[in-house]
Parts: structure tokens; C-alpha cells; sequence
């Protein structure tokens, strides 16, 4: 229990956290600027920004410029950007509670309760990140309840608890799942004996569709184009499904199943097709969907599995960059080690990996990975299948899980104490 409780504890430091965007997905972030991350891993769920602003290569001496810092609170939850204010959850005085920050000084505007705060063994606070849509934020807290606030006074606007209300266990170690907006609908885990994903109406809360069954698990759900249909895609503790957006009806799965249904990295699109990777040993694969009748069929492109695996993302969604996939590669077993990894996103086949990296989560911009180590530090690395070419490496905050967020040039950080935001422009 004790090795276990090792492993999970890294992994649960994050808010729990070249794709193809649907266009409903692109209409439903209609009113965030390209400059902005309404999201978890930004506006299109890949963790990769397309953003042209020109960033640092190396860092002076004294360290990155640090625009501001501001008091945060314990928590797993990542940073939603839009619209001149940054978002996130924390446990503060006995409540979960979702803040919102100034964008360009850190001031904090408001702070609006949602729950009693959540305590976990292995580790308190709420895990998802907040899914801002124009005026409206939606969150789910560390038990699972779906909020809506009104993005400029911070008023809740309504609440559901759909792993309440269908009888779900909560996930284990917290449900961590970043509600999706798709249409007029909320999709987020349940992780009921017959639903295991639900959609509301984001208008009302009001449970419009229920899919699948079985554990939640970690992950978050994204919607790609598959098939040529749009389609939601979610991974659950033990399988990987694709389903209609507007009713919830199953056009296909795979079962990926781990130990301690600890699928937490999201589902992403390599030249239309699925990727699905997770740590524990499992490993990844590369799937193929194809159309059958109003259904689809799914072939595995390539897999990496087991003990040996080119990559197994423990927690760390991948990013993908062309023909160049970049990840953290997740080595169980007595001391677990993290290396990062660049494969061939085509057949899997790695290119290169820097041994014993360390725990760390990532995201792609200007060329360059920008990580978070679990000490805190931010680190520099050139997007570039030729070689690991480290550029920059800096301490910035205390030990955190958490994504990095960016826009237009700075990148948002946060740890169990502040909420931290650095400029790298050149």
C-alpha cells in the first residue's frame, strides 16, 4: 500500500490533467481569442498553442521574469484563461471555492464557494480546471459536482451532482474530470453502473444524455473528428469510447483497462485517428476508426504495451507537433522513474529519450516544450525529433502537478500556495 500511495501521490498533483478540432467544439469557445485557454490544456484540448508571439530560448541569471504572483489555496486545479482574468479551484477556509485573478497584476476580483472543502488521502483540494464559455465557467469539484458561475460576478448559477444521483462511487482519489462544453451541452464523468459519462444542458444543469458504465477514472473527455462525423471521445477507467455528441449514443469502444482504473492522460488525434496512452505499465496504442453502417469500426494502427512500452503516460496528456509526438514516459515498478520521450507519432517508433527526467507535466508552444517539474522548476526544451536539447531551466514555485496554461506570450503556473505568472516573451 505504502509503494502504491507513492505512485499516486505524484499523480494526483495535477488537476486532474497536430489534433484535429471539430468545428462544434470551435463554436462552442466562439466568444475566447486565440490568445486565450478557456480550458483544460487549451482551446482545443492539445496542450499546443498555436499562438505566433516569440518566446525566450534561455533564461538570465537571476531567472524568468516573473510578471506576478498571487495567493492561490490547496488545490489540483489548473488555470482557464479568457476575456482579461484567469480561473481556477482551490480549498480555502473549509470550502472549495473558484477564484478569479486580473490577468495583467494577479489581483484577485472574487471568490465564489461551491462545496465543502475535499480532502483526499492523497492529496486535498479539487483537480479539475475550469471550462470557461463567454460569461458562463463550469467546474467540478472533488466529489464530482457540476457548477455554473457567471464568469464576471462570480454568482452560482446553478449546480448538479450526477455521481449522486445515479449511485456512483466517487473515483478513488478524487474525480478529476475538466467539463467539456459542446453545443448547449455539459459533458463530464459520472462514473455510474450505467453511466459512466453524462451531458446537461449548460443552461440548466438538467441531465440531457447518460453513456457507457464503470468507473470514471481520471481522464478528461475531447471532441475530434473521427470517421468523418464529429464525436466525443472519452476515456474511462476501463475503455476508450467514442460517442454522438448530441446523444450520447455509443458508436464504438476499446477496452483499456489498468490497474486502479488509473486511465488519467487524455484521448488525442494523430492525423484523424485516436491515440490512448496511461502509465501503470499499460502503455499506449494508436487507433483507426472507420465507419460501418451508423456505427464505426476500430483498428489498432500500432501499439506499445506492457513493461516494455515506448510510452506510458502516467498522468501527462501528450503533445503532438507534426509527425513528432512528445511525452512522459512513466516506468513502474519498485522507484518508479519518469523519462521524456519523442516517438514517431506514425508508428511509435522512438526517436529519442532523456533517461530519469523526473515528474512533469508540459505543453508546446513557439517550438519549445514548456514543463513544470513536480519541484517547481520551469524548464525550456526544443520541440525537435533529432535530439533532447535542454534550453532553459529555472525554479519558479513549490512542488505542483499542474499543466502550465499560456496566452499570448506568458504562461501560468500554480502550486498549493500562489498562483504564479511568468513572461517569456522575447
Amino acid at each position: 500500500m505504502r509503494a502504491l500511495r507513492f505512485r499516486f501521490l505524484g499523480f494526483f498533483r495535477v488537476a486532474i490533467f497536430g489534433a484535429q478540432v471539430a468545428c462544434l467544439q470551435v463554436a462552442c469557445m466562439q466568444h475566447a481569442s486565440a490568445e486565450d485557454w478557456p480550458q483544460f490544456l487549451g482551446p482545443d484540448r492539445t496542450g499546443v498553442s498555436k499562438d505566433t508571439v516569440k518566446l525566450v530560448d534561455a533564461f538570465p541569471a537571476s531567472g524568468p521574469k516573473i510578471a506576478w504572483k498571487s495567493p492561490g489555496g490547496v488545490g489540483m486545479s489548473g488555470i482557464a484563461v479568457a476575456n482579461g482574468k484567469c480561473f481556477s479551484m482551490a480549498n480555502r477556509d473549509g470550502k472549495q471555492v473558484l477564484f478569479a485573478l486580473d490577468r495583467t497584476n494577479g489581483k484577485e476580483l472574487w471568490a465564489s464557494p461551491l462545496a465543502p472543502a475535499y480532502k483526499n488521502q492523497m492529496g486535498d483540494g479539487p483537480r479539475a480546471t475550469p471550462t470557461i464559455d463567454g460569461q458562463r465557467i463550469f467546474t467540478f469539484t472533488g466529489e464530482g459536482i457540476l457548477s455554473c458561475n457567471d464568469a464576471t460576478s462570480g454568482k452560482l448559477l446553478w449546480q448538479s451532482n450526477s455521481p449522486k444521483d445515479l449511485n456512483a462511487e466517487p473515483s478513488e482519489y478524487g474525480m478529476s474530470c475538466s467539463p467539456l462544453v459542446v453545443g448547449d451541452l455539459v459533458v463530464a464523468y459520472a462514473g455510474a453502473e450505467k453511466a459512466a459519462i453524462v451531458a446537461v444542458e449548460k443552461a440548466t444543469g438538467v441531465l440531457a444524455w447518460k453513456a457507457g458504465a464503470g468507473r470514471a477514472g481520471y481522464s478528461s473527455p475531447v471532441l475530434l473528428t473521427l470517421a468523418g462525423k464529429q464525436q466525443l471521445v472519452a476515456l474511462t477507467g476501463k475503455l476508450c469510447l467514442g460517442l454522438d455528441p448530441k446523444s450520447g449514443e455509443v458508436l464504438w469502444d476499446y477496452p483499456f483497462a489498468t490497474d486502479y482504473d488509473c486511465n488519467t492522460a487524455s484521448p488525442i488525434a494523430i492525423d484523424g485517428k485516436v491515440f490512448i496512452s496511461s502509465g501503470e505499465n499499460h502503455g499506449s496504442v494508436l487507433l483507426e476508426i472507420t465507419p460501418v453502417g451508423g456505427k464505426s469500426s476500430v483498428k489498432e494502427v500500432w501499439s506499445s504495451l506492457g513493461t516494455g512500452s515506448s510510452l506510458r503516460s502516467e498522468w501527462q496528456t501528450p503533445l503532438v507537433s507534426g509527425k513528432l509526438l512528445y511525452g512522459f514516459d512513466n516506468v513502474g515498478g519498485a522507484g518508479p522513474v519518469t523519462n521524456l520521450a519523442c516517438l514517431d507519432a506514425s508508428s511509435g517508433k522512438v526517436l529519442w529519450k532523456q533517461m530519469r527526467f523526473g515528474k512533469s507535466n508540459g505543453i508546446l508552444v513557439d517550438g519549445k516544450l514548456l514543463i513544470t517539474t513536480l519541484e517547481g522548476d520551469l524548464v525550456l526544451v526544443r520541440a525537435s525529433g533529432a535530439g533532447f536539447e535542454q534550453l532553459a531551466k529555472a525554479p519558479v514555485l513549490g512542488k505542483t502537478r499542474q499543466a502550465p496554461s499560456y496566452s499570448d506570450g506568458f504562461i501560468f503556473l500554480r502550486d498549493d500556495a500562489n498562483v504564479v505568472c511568468v513572461d517569456l516573451r522575447k
